[in-house]
């Protein structure tokens, strides 16, 4: 429905919440690329000026990224997403999976005391999609099936900090798992996460937060030194 049309600043607002909330509703997804200018001139009703602000802004607030020739895209979720991506991008990879073990832990732990019958079942499902990207070969799917799966598990802690940390972080630990993982998926990269799953499902602890913490370290040989290697 198209946008009413108030006073110029309070318009450009409008549009850029109405685009924030596309982005962070998951309507477009990290990764994804948006409408193109015409399309939301359309779908909001307003002038192509206030549309080209509107997404500058979001762009400069490090939620989108505008390709010449490509187009305009989907980076962070939220506006402290955009700054993390933008400051920890070119941190030293294995300090990146030292702190997604360290969170990742921590979380299974929580999730393993706290998880409903709710989260067993999102797990579950999240799993399987897991393995169905991996099955299908595509490294893009198979990374956003991994990110998605180990949110929940961090979700399932019940720590509404630590899941919304961990959510802003998330487009900095897939840059991580895509460099891990390659191009290519390979038997090198592959981590069954079904022991995780078990461990938080029988209220185990200390066994979800051993499985966690040891995932990040299995890689691509020359990336890092194994754990405990």
């Amino acid at each position: 429905m198209p946008l009413s049309h108030p006073r110029r600043s309070a318009l450009s607002e409008q549009v850029i919440n109405a685009l924030r909330a596309q982005i962070t509703s998951g309507e477009w997804p990290v990764g994804s690329r948006i409408p193109t200018e015409p399309e939301l001139v359309e779908q909001l009703g307003v002038a192509r000026n206030t549309v080209r602000e509107a997404v500058r802004a979001l762009a400069h607030n490090g939620l989108l990224d505008i390709r010449q020739g490509s187009g305009t895209y989907v980076v962070a979720t939220s506006e402290l997403a955009g700054v993390m991506h933008r400051r920890f991008a070119g941190a030293d990879p294995r300090h990146i999976a030292e702190l997604r073990s360290t969170l990742e832990s921590a979380a299974a732990s929580l999730a393993a005391r706290r998880r409903t019958e709710k989260d067993l079942k999102q797990l579950d499902a999240l799993l399987r999609r897991r393995e169905e990207a991996w099955a299908s070969g595509d490294a893009e799917a198979f990374v956003a099936a991994d990110a998605t799966f180990h949110l929940a598990v961090v979700s399932a802690s019940h720590n509404d900090v630590m899941t919304a940390m961990y959510a802003d972080l998330g487009e900095v630990l897939r840059d991580w798992l895509r460099d891990d993982v390659g191009d290519e998926l390979t038997p090198e990269t592959y981590m069954d996460h079904t022991r995780l799953v078990e461990a938080v499902r029988a209220g185990d602890a200390e066994a979800a937060g051993a499985e966690a913490a040891g995932y990040p370290f299995v890689c691509r040989p020359g990336l890092f030194t194994p754990a405990g290697g």
